[in-house]
């Protein structure tokens, strides 16, 4: 018999309600490359830190709390990036799948590539995947290199893929002022959206400082000082620009 992959886990959630349809189980992976400027949890970054699990340990964590999950719910890994640990993510799921459990994976999309061995161990991930989270953080390469770390060029790749594997997505988009606050941009971004043909939610996400006093103790400088969280106008601004009330698909799904 073989071993079983170790993951690890910064923190679980017993009761979420925003990270996918339902009530759900939600597990913060440790680990992430991104450096957002809006993160609200940055203690996550750290790599090969946290509590050593086993898939099926966090599943029999999980599977403590099914009455509650309904019709809809079920566990959601988010994190960090929980692609980072793709190998754990896979037996996670494929254990819960057996369990006839729903599995939501909240990804930035990061590490996609078509590269192997990743891009296969992706496509049997996806065998187990109900719905994706994806974020796009900003449209723009360079300004998503700015506030991310990173260009998103591969992030746009993996969202052509899934809506070609026909993927269920709900896209999430961070609405920071100063940064990706603009409607030229916005409008780019919900441009971009319209071509996908598996998105069935767009979440627009106001920036909040909720996460400021974790760098704070970590000893790091809050790249966004002095900037507030977007005025309900501009929000809804954005949710009209890209159009969110036209991805219904998510209501229709049992």
């Amino acid at each position: 018999m073989s071993k079983p992959t170790i993951g690890y886990v910064h923190s679980t959630e017993s009761f979420g309600s925003v990270d996918g349809p339902g009530i759900r189980f939600v597990s913060f992976m440790q680990g992430c490359r991104m450096r957002c400027e809006f993160c609200h949890n940055p203690d996550t970054w750290n790599i090969g830190t946290g509590t050593p699990m086993s898939a099926r340990e966090l599943l029999d964590e999980a599977l403590k709390y099914r009455e509650f999950w309904g019709n809809k719910g079920g566990v959601t890994v988010s994190g960090g990036e929980p692609l980072l640990q793709i190998d754990f993510l896979i037996e996670y799921f494929k254990l819960a799948k057996e369990e006839g459990v729903n599995t939501t994976l909240d990804t930035c999309g990061m590490p996609f590539t078509y590269d192997e061995p990743f891009f296969s161990r992706f496509e049997e991930l996806l065998t187990y995947t109900d719905l994706i989270l994806l974020d796009i953080k900003h449209i723009r390469s360079e300004n998503h290199k700015k506030i991310t770390g990173w260009p998103n060029e591969n992030i746009l790749e993996l969202a052509r893929y899934l809506s070609d594997k026909e993927q269920p997505v709900w896209i999430r988009h961070v609405l920071v002022p100063e940064r990706s606050d603009f409607d030229e941009h916005l409008k780019e971004l919900g441009a971009f959206v319209k071509t996908l043909h598996n998105v069935y939610k767009f979440e627009v996400l106001p920036y909040h400082t909720m996460g400021k006093y974790k760098w704070e103790n970590m000893g790091l400088r809050y790249k966004l000082e002095g900037i507030e969280p977007p005025t309900e106008e501009r929000v809804e601004n954005a949710k009209k620009l890209l159009d969110t009330e036209s991805y219904q698909k998510y209501a229709t799904v049992h």
